[in-house]
């Protein structure tokens, strides 16, 4: 596991970069993420401009005019914050032998805050001072959907991430009532359907205002949202920062952090050793879902089983000689790597849906196709996958359960209807 890209690094290339302890490897996937699918939806956009589905809007702006007071002081802050806590990061003692901590606590180092600061007001005044006219005129410009791909992409972003969390705290309220201000903001604890969903609605308000066919726009966006997924599942994976499966009790660990085959006796015992292990994650060992499946073909026994040692979020039992007080834990026993078969499943789907992108002519049977795949992933994967679950409910569901059955019937309702629909063939 790599929690961050510095332990990537030292251990593809032997070289040690501490200031890659900044870059947490889920993050750094995450963008990866955005910067794939803002490419894909700008390509769709053209696409569709071109067919004559989406036009372009006409804006008036403001040309030769000096840098505003609100320009110079949002330069200010983001130059602040940079130096305060970034560069600050490396005057500092022991501050990137926690850099999530830190980055959270209010530690940083003032003066350089300041300078830099400075110097983005400086470079915000000398960058439109440049462009001055002796008198600023107004003009009209066209813009297109594939131009604002860019605001898209940061509704999707703020908007998600803030969903993600809303809807993760709902799953596990009684954790966000013991400490609501760390379930706040913190990295770790997102909701994927959380986020889609305050992303669709945030993006659906911004078409609207920029007279955005919504159906065209969702179609260009289905492909993307599949292929950011499979991803960010990745970053998932790589980090390994809870989203695993139940256990495969096909396999136990070492004390050196191995995967090895076992018995069921072998498991049970490692069962009770790690009692209180398991007993802190659930209310009791009864509640410990496990499915035993050996590896087969000779294929690699971390396709069924994985200890994710060194994970981030540090869960699990401690591993023999690990050198350090950070990222030395794995799981007493592997688990089925849910995040690596959702990357697959996912990559798989969004070459169907871009192979299908121009077969299919009528608007939104991609987007319908897109929540049905969604929904039958997500629903399938459930069943192996740790999640909390409504126990007061019938059948005891988990939350991406229940949103991801309503998006298959969603759909199907939503692709047979449009199905039937004329396509629209122009904006006007």
């Amino acid at each position: 596991m790599y929690p961050n890209l510095y332990y990537a690094f030292k251990d593809w290339f032997g070289v040690d970069l501490t200031f890659l302890r900044l870059v947490n490897t889920f993050g750094f996937f995450v963008a990866i993420c955005f910067l794939a699918s803002a490419g894909i939806v700008t390509l769709e956009l053209k696409r569709k401009q071109g067919d004559g589905f989406l036009s372009y809007t006409e804006e008036k702006i403001l040309v030769g005019a000096p840098a505003s007071l609100i320009d110079l002081i949002l330069n200010g802050v983001i130059g602040f914050l940079f130096g305060y806590k970034i560069i600050g990061a490396f005057m500092m003692s022991n501050a990137l032998s926690d850099p999530q901590s830190f980055i959270l606590s209010t530690k940083g180092n003032l003066p350089v805050g300041v300078l830099v600061a400075a110097v983005f007001v400086g470079m915000k005044w000398w960058e439109k001072n440049k462009e001055k006219l002796a008198l600023p005129e107004e003009r009209v410009i066209r813009i297109w959907p594939s131009d604002r791909v860019g605001d898209l992409v940061i509704y999707a972003a703020i908007f998600g991430f803030a969903g993600a969390k809303v809807f993760h705290n709902l799953e596990n309220w009684n954790d966000f009532v013991k400490n609501p201000i760390e379930a706040l903001i913190s990295f770790s604890g997102l909701t994927f359907y959380g986020g889609l969903i305050c992303a669709g609605l945030a993006i659906a308000f911004y078409a609207k205002k920029y007279k955005i066919v919504v159906i065209h726009l969702a179609d260009s966006f289905s492909p993307a949202l599949m292929l950011g997924y499979a991803i960010g599942r990745i970053g998932c994976q790589i980090s390994g920062d809870g989203d695993w499966g139940i256990l495969n009790s096909s396999y136990i660990s070492s004390s050196l952090g191995k995967v090895i085959p076992a018995t069921e006796t072998d498991f049970r015992m490692q069962m009770g050793h790690n009692m209180d292990f398991y007993l802190s994650q659930y209310k009791t060992m009864d509640l410990v879902r496990h499915i035993s499946f050996p590896s087969f073909w000779h294929l690699p026994d971390w396709l069924f089983a994985y200890n994710f040692p060194h994970n981030v979020i540090s869960e699990g039992v401690r591993i023999t000689n690990c050198d350090g007080t950070q990222y030395c834990n794995q799981l007493p026993i592997p688990v089925y790597p849910t995040a690596l078969y959702e990357t697959v499943i996912c990559t798989i789907l969004f070459f169907i849906l871009w192979s299908l992108r121009k077969k299919l002519k009528k608007a939104g049977q991609i987007t319908g196709l897109y929540l049905i795949f969604n929904g039958l992933e997500r629903f399938t994967i459930e069943k192996i996958r740790v999640n909390t679950r409504y126990e007061s409910l019938l059948f005891q569901p988990t939350q991406a359960e229940l949103i991801s059955s309503v998006m298959i019937i969603v759909g199907i309702i939503f692709f047979i209807v449009v199905s039937r629909k004329k396509d629209m063939v122009s904006t006007t």
